[in-house]
């Protein structure tokens, strides 16, 4: 095996060099301990891909290979690369490394002592606690932060007892590690010793972003009184450790409001101008967190200090203000609608989602409307909606002749939303008008409302040769009801305007079934141009004329893509064996679009004999299509359902993860709910998943509870977590179950959640677990809820 290095351009491509060399790894790996020796002088290999190859092969290897792996340590340490891959094999390793590693703990060479260190903790061994411990106080430095650091990975009680010890250790060198690590590792326990350092201005921001790291509510008194006395740099640091209280309280528990009621109070304004303050030199983090208290604080202040932060560079920024000042409601009202009627168009973009839903807002909004900016018009159209307000319907009806078309939009959305006692007559006054642009908005408003004193105005649209107008007009007919509607449909269904005939087929989706209606659909059916056939095919589905599945089966195979996948459209809403025979036909077509639309119909039909097409179609190699039958196949409950489902959660496609994860979280059932707690390993889905666990369906509390027996330090807190999130009365109860009957590790992370429910019941129980319980840590950790 040589050393030569990789030529490949791309990092994920191997050249043909490697290709090989990583070829002869894999062979010398299936011919085991006999090529040991020339598996470790692979770690010297040039190519990182080849020593990817050999720390994998070493690592299956298991024991037979621990002992070479620390000679290397111990006596080849001229290479940081053979370095670097000997420690990887070695925290990979299936063998007894424990063992091998922990006499070198004494090695009067303190890089090898961390490389030690560095292994057992990112092994996560129980059993090196003790060791990492005595290492936390040696006499070198870089072993102790490495001690502290494996500490912090491997975590639980024992672990934590020593990084507190190296908090009390008087050496910043390794006080500011130790911080860091218990920051992290999120036990209550860590809260009162990070507070007794706070007030050393050396820790103070240090200590302040460790403390909103552990998440517990715990620190938030100390960190509400850094905001008040502390100097810039400590009010921002607070502000950022607050808002990661209340995120991971949101996490854990479904909804909190300790820190928001923490800020808020007598000294509310004094708060808000110290907020405000420390705007100016904080980063973007900082400016978020900053901007997310001055919401909860509130006051005049808070909207001033929120209000500047809208013009930063940053948009994450602008938008963590903008809601924050949406939370203020009437304490920012009226200067928002200053800063609108003074901003630019760059601030009224800004400030427009932001106006509350006041009357008095109503001028100022209004003014909007003739902004220069098209987007500013737009915005102020959608906001009077919001608002809700008829008095802007006129100057709405203005902006109907807009230049731009997304103002246009925007207006005639207003118009429809707010509707009016002079909505009606102002729509039939402008529809009679000269400009072309100001009927067709008109027409559209018309249709909408299904005004009857509009037909005679719909049928003369109905006779002008704008092709636009006559498809306004045809679009409101089905909404009156009148028998002249109809019949203007149905001349309009043999125009000589192929759009007319498209728009005509339609609309006669959109009327009732009758034979006239039929008869001149099916005629469409047979129409020269493709869209008139595909709207009547669409409109045959939507009026479910069974009758005519024979007709639609028969166009199955047209030149226009878009026909068939209407004839699968409206196969999809029959039930006759020709149209399910020409649906599982579809659903092996070689046009993608005709097989995803009859992969839906399927689904809609349910029928047994349907699954199997769509739990093959599941496994095509189109992300798209194996998306589309996902769904489908969603639709059965049927035994297959559900493994089907679950597969498809570890897809390589974003989309259909997180497709496979929502379908499986609207599933009831023990079953459903194991499958959940099953995925919730993989990183990319456990948010999702924790927000499904949450759903409060039939067997999700007996599956949670279920789970939590033997849940572990890594799944425990996400499954208490979930049944936090839901809420309600049994999952409470369930809360308080968890005390007794959950694993260690259910039982220690049941115990916040428990605190929080500030029950007497819950104080009781608490009380007899920090007594009785079998597990020290869990003891502790009740004893210090209760201490507070």
């Amino acid at each position: 095996m040589t050393g030569a290095s990789s030529t490949s351009l791309h990092p994920l491509t191997l050249s043909a060099e490697d290709r090989s060399q990583v070829d002869e790894v894999e062979q010398l790996a299936r011919r085991g301990a006999a090529s040991l020796s020339l598996l470790v002088g692979g770690l010297d290999a040039q190519s990182w891909a080849v020593r990817r190859a050999v720390v994998g092969a070493l690592a299956k290897l298991g024991t037979p290979a621990v002992a070479p792996l620390r000679d290397v340590l111990v006596h080849r340490r001229d290479s940081e690369a053979r370095l670097a891959a000997a420690v990887e094999a070695l925290v990979a390793s299936t063998g007894d490394v424990e063992g091998a590693l922990e006499a070198l703990s004494e090695d009067g060479n303190p890089a090898i002592v961390c490389d030690v260190a560095q292994v057992l903790g990112r092994r996560r061994s129980r059993r090196s606690v003790p060791l990492l411990s005595r290492l936390t106080v040696h006499p070198d430095d870089n072993v102790a932060v490495a001690a502290i650091e494996a500490l912090g990975r491997v975590g639980g009680g024992a672990a934590v007892d020593a990084l507190l010890a190296a908090l009390g250790s008087g050496n910043f060198f390794r006080i500011f590690p130790a911080i860091d690590v218990l920051g992290r590792c999120g036990d209550p326990v860590v809260v009162p010793a990070l507070l007794a350092l706070l007030a050393d201005p050396f820790y103070t921001l240090e200590v302040a972003r460790a403390l909103g790291r552990t998440g517990q509510e715990a620190a938030v008194p100390a960190l509400v009184g850094l905001l008040r006395k502390g100097n810039d740099a400590s009010v921002r640091a607070a502000a950022v450790a607050l808002v990661d209280i209340h995120e991971a309280q949101v996490q854990r528990f479904g909804g909190s409001r300790t820190v928001q009621t923490a800020v808020r109070g007598p000294e509310s304004a004094v708060l808000g101008r110290r907020l405000s303050q420390g705007v100016s030199s904080a980063d973007t983090t900082e400016k978020t967190a900053l901007s997310r208290l001055l919401g909860w604080v509130g006051g005049l202040d808070a909207a001033s200090g929120l209000l500047k932060l809208l013009d930063g560079p940053d948009p994450s920024v602008a938008r963590a203000a903008a809601g924050a000042l949406s939370e203020l409601g009437a304490d920012a009202d009226a200067q928002i609608l200053q800063a609108l009627r003074e901003g630019d168009s760059a601030r009224r973009r800004v400030l427009l989602p932001l106006v509350g839903r006041r009357a008095a807002a109503v001028p100022d909004v209004m003014s909007c409307l003739e902004d220069r900016d098209a987007s500013v018009r737009a915005l102020a159209a959608d906001t009077l909606s919001r608002i809700g307000s008829p008095a802007a319907v006129p100057a709405l009806f203005e902006r109907l002749v807009d230049e731009d078309l997304r103002v246009v939009q925007a207006a005639v959305g207003a118009i429809q939303s707010l509707g009016s006692d002079t909505t009606e007559k102002l729509a039939l006054q402008a529809a009679r008008s000269p400009d072309v642009r100001l009927r067709r908005a008109a027409l559209r408003i018309i249709s909408y409302f299904g005004y009857a004193n509009g037909l005679d105005v719909l049928l003369q649209a109905m006779r002008d040769p704008d092709e636009r107008l006559r498809d306004a007009a045809i679009y409101g007919l089905p909404f009156i009801e009148d028998p002249r509607a109809v019949d203007a449909l149905l001349t309009a269904a043999n125009h000589e305007s192929e759009r007319t005939r498209a728009a005509a087929m339609r609309a006669l989706g959109q009327t009732e079934k009758e034979a006239r209606i039929t008869s001149t659909l099916l005629r469409g059916l047979n129409d020269r141009d493709p869209w008139v056939r595909y709207y009547a095919c669409q409109a045959l589905g939507k009026l479910n004329e069974e009758a005519a599945a024979d007709a639609i089966v028969a166009l199955a195979d047209d030149a226009a893509g878009q026909v068939r996948v209407a004839v699968v459209d409206a196969l999809a809403h029959m039930h006759t064996e020709s149209a399910m025979t020409a649906l599982q036909r579809a659903a092996a077509s070689a046009d993608a679009d005709v097989r995803r639309a009859a992969l839906l119909g399927l689904g809609v039909g349910r029928r047994p004999d349907a699954l199997p097409v769509l739990l093959e179609a599941a496994k095509s190699e189109d992300a798209a299509t194996r998306l589309v039958a996902l769904s489908a196949v969603a639709e059965y409950d049927a035994p297959e359902t559900l493994p089907a489902l679950l597969h498809a959660a570890g897809d390589g496609d974003d989309s259909v993860r997180s497709a496979a994860v929502g379908f499986i979280a609207t599933r009831p059932g023990v079953p459903a709910t194991q499958a959940l707690v099953s995925l919730l390993g993989d990183m990319t889905l456990r948010e999702r998943v924790v927000s499904a666990l949450a759903l409060p369906l039939e067997g999700r509390l007996p599956g949670l509870l279920a789970a939590l027996e033997a849940a572990d330090e890594v799944t425990a807190p996400l499954l208490v977590a979930a049944l936090a999130r839901m809420r309600r009365s049994d999952a409470r109860a369930a809360l308080l179950q968890l005390l007794v009957s959950a694993s260690p590790a259910g039982r220690r992370a049941a115990v916040p959640a428990v605190a929080a429910l500030g029950t007497l019941e819950a104080h009781e129980a608490l009380e007899r677990a920090s007594t009785q319980d079998e597990d020290p840590e869990v003891r502790r950790a009740c004893r210090l809820v209760l201490s507070r």
